[in-house]
């Protein structure tokens, strides 16, 4: 059964963003490929929610082997972009230029359906619980408004 959303993204808007892509990686460490956020759509500082989106194009480098000619999207880059909308919503809370936020693992990762090109992702996450050499997060991922992924994100200090 799935677990309750953390935001109703049918009410999420992809066009009105909150945070381009450039503020995002002006805070996050990656790099060309491994940029997995286009916007954020939702950010609530005070009840530590988040909502950002990325766009799956036939396109994209993994779609030539994974799967040829039926491409699906990668469930660790799925994991990738929560653990992006993690480490996102650390530096928006407590902002540190001598550190980011490194994916220190992921608790109960569920892939509900495959995501095929094209596809928009949102992806949803709300605090757990947050210290200053831990990090929680509870994420979840939609398509067309149907829950595709959930996990839990713990983030740990890294030093920039």
């Amino acid at each position: 059964m799935p677990p309750p959303a953390v935001l109703d993204v049918v009410t999420l808007d992809s066009s009105a963003l909150i945070h381009t892509p450039e503020e995002i990686y002006a805070r996050l460490p990656q790099a060309h490929e491994f940029r997995q956020l286009h916007g954020i759509l939702h950010l609530d500082l005070e009840g530590g929610t988040i909502a950002a989106f990325r766009n799956v194009t036939a396109d994209e480098w993994w779609c030539r082997g994974h799967l040829p000619g039926k491409p699906i999207f990668p469930g660790i880059l799925m994991m990738e972009t929560a653990a992006q909308v993690a480490a996102f919503l650390r530096a928006m809370l407590a902002p540190d230029e001598t550190q980011f936020m490194g994916f220190g693992g992921v608790d109960g990762a569920k892939f509900r359906m495959a995501v095929v090109p094209p596809a928009q992702i949102i992806m949803t996450g709300k605090v757990v619980e947050q210290r200053s050499r831990r990090f929680v997060v509870d994420t979840q991922a939609y398509v067309g408004g149907t829950l595709a992924f959930e996990g839990r994100i713990t983030g740990m200090p890294v030093r920039a």
